[in-house]
């Protein structure tokens, strides 16, 4: 006699509940209440936003929008922002902790994506890959291409991890890989500083690919050249510093 299988039905909204998205700012006026409104749409209540001492709006327009909002007096970085999310993510008891940007860069519906394979015990660590799917990387300016290339390249020598996207701003983390990492620069070298903390504390690690919106404002958040040098000195330094 064969048995059915009995048909089980996921809650959604109760694997949401446990996800906390933790949002860095830095003068995102134009965007912060956009992203919150999308992600709160698509479920998410439990939402961190790191206001990195913005000269704008963007803490009173956070804050209007029923999510947790902290405030540095001081601008600390990017690094400086995520560290104090995490902290805070922990905190709150977080089963998974989604990093994303504040420019509208990232898609809502992504969040679920990436905490998919953490959820089936399949990684620690989830980085959102830009590069992964050559259909997707299109929309990619080209000289971000080469220069995520480069970081990528950089941050496999330095640290030896292999990732398609070490500069991602759209990545989820397990209970144990987000109480295991610790942040410890402020600046745009956090990306790395994540990967170099992956591989130090061996955790597995998956990459999905996204779809990046790139509009003329996201365009304008990118790195520099001059601070693609600082990031590499600061990484060499750190690993010299080991």
């Amino acid at each position: 006699m064969i048995k059915k299988m009995r048909r089980v039905k996921i809650n959604l909204k109760n694997i949401k509940d446990k996800i906390i998205v933790v949002i860095p700012a830095y003068n995102e006026e134009k965007s912060i209440g956009i992203v919150i409104d999308g992600l709160k749409k698509e479920g998410y209540k439990n939402i961190i936003v790191i206001d990195d001492g913005s000269k704008d709006k963007t803490f009173e327009i956070a804050r209007s929008k029923d999510v947790y909002v902290f405030r540095h007096k001081l601008n600390r970085g990017l690094g400086g922002a995520l560290g104090t999310a995490i902290e805070a993510a922990n905190k709150m008891n977080a089963e998974i902790v989604v990093t994303f940007d504040a420019d509208g860069q990232h898609i809502p519906t992504d969040v679920m994506r990436m905490a998919a394979p953490i959820l089936k015990g399949e990684a620690d660590a989830v980085i959102g890959s830009r590069l992964l799917d050559k259909n997707l990387v299109k929309g990619m300016p080209l000289v971000r291409r080469i220069g995520n290339f480069g970081f990528n390249l950089i941050t496999f020598l330095l640290f030896g991890v292999k990732t398609t996207d070490s500069q991602s701003g759209l990545r989820a983390f397990s209970k144990k890989a987000a109480r295991l990492i610790k942040i410890k620069t402020n600046r745009m070298e956090v990306s790395s500083e994540f990967i170099k903390e992956i591989g130090a504390h061996n955790l597995k690690l998956k990459e999905i690919a996204i779809k990046p919106v790139y509009t003329s404002y996201s365009l304008k958040k990118g790195q520099t050249n001059l601070n693609a040098l600082k990031i590499l000195a600061k990484l060499i330094l750190k690993k010299l510093m080991r």
